[in-house]
């Protein structure tokens, strides 16, 4: 049995103690009604004191014990705070001695979004590659200039320390934890409960970037914004660079640069979540799927389908679409 302690602070983002609590205990539940009783870990929301917790939102909570009563535990989980972090982190000098002292007797620690404040105060990412809300990016990197700020990571690893830039991010990176603490087959129960997408592997959660717009590329902004608006429609290279006034070979040597991909794979992307959320939310055949995205050719897009997803549509579709479809007309 692993013991993971969910800390719980004032004006605690309430999401960012629920999705663990929620994910883990329903994980618990599957593997109790599974009968796999070694794999029941224990869950508990930990505090700084006694007292009640006032989180965001107005919820209050009380803690099952405070973290001077927890000399041990296996995996952490540091909330985002709303408002100013550095307040919270100047008013609980006891939680980053408390944090030093479980990273250095092994255990996992994951922040979720502004909770990253605590660990970098602790310093325990110092030379490390860590992640924050991105509203909180210049105020992180000025404050903790030892930290590798990842601004296009959602998610981010060093040794036993993890970060996520949002609530999202943190959801996703559960499923890994589920994976850790019970097993594949849980982990995949528990996406089906709690997510529309497959489970995703753990190292493209570590390697994804966000939609490849954290850039200051004014004109290649244009471009994506250009691309996200047409890009059902023929998108030709050449006509596309003479529109904003490159040549093609500036055009790719730019757009790679600023958003590390291609125009093309960009267009390609944006294609294919497009189609995700169609075969997800309507009951367009897969041809029509296809042309609504761009692609006249319904094997080509099949083909590039599973090259990004490694599904095909079709299967894609039967995983993840709702129980009630939301069919399109015509």
């Amino acid at each position: 049995m692993q013991h993971v302690s969910i800390i719980a602070l004032d004006k605690s983002l309430g999401s960012a103690i629920t999705i663990p609590l929620e994910m883990l205990s329903a994980a618990n539940d599957v593997a109790r009604a599974r009968k796999q009783t070694d794999k029941i870990n224990q869950i508990e929301i930990i505090g700084t004191g006694n007292k009640l917790i006032q989180l965001t939102g107005g919820l209050a909570i009380r803690a099952a014990r405070s973290i001077h009563q927890v000399p041990a535990t296996d995996l952490i989980f540091v909330p985002g705070i709303w408002g100013n972090p550095r307040a919270a982190v100047r008013r609980h000098p006891e939680l980053l001695t408390w944090l030093q002292q479980q990273s250095a007797a092994g255990a996992t620690i994951c922040s979720i979004t502004t909770g990253s404040y605590f660990l970098a105060a602790a310093g325990l990412l110092d030379g490390k590659s860590a992640t924050t809300h991105w509203r909180n990016f210049d105020d992180f990197q000025r404050r903790y200039p030892r930290v590798k700020l990842q601004r296009k990571r959602f998610i981010t690893a060093a040794d036993n320390l993890f970060c996520t830039g949002s609530v999202n991010a943190a959801r996703d990176l559960m499923l890994h934890f589920v994976g850790q603490l019970y097993d594949e087959s849980i982990a995949n129960e528990i996406a089906r409960q709690f997510t529309h997408e497959l489970k995703r592997s753990y190292e493209s959660l570590l390697l994804e970037q966000d939609p490849h717009s954290t850039h200051n590329d004014e004109t290649i902004i244009k471009v994506q914004e250009w691309l996200q608006g047409n890009f059902q429609n023929l998108v030709q290279l050449k006509s596309l660079s003479e529109q904003f006034g490159m040549s093609v070979r500036s055009l790719n040597r730019r757009f790679k640069q600023a958003s590390n991909t291609t125009p093309l794979q960009y267009l390609q992307e944006l294609r294919i979540n497009h189609a995700k959320e169609l075969l997800k939310r309507s009951n367009l055949g897969i041809g029509e799927v296809a042309d609504r995205v761009g692609y006249h050719d319904a094997s080509h897009f099949c083909e590039i389908f599973k090259k990004l997803t490694a599904v095909t549509p079709k299967e894609y579709r039967r995983l993840v679409r709702n129980k009630l479809f939301l069919a399109e007309s015509s």
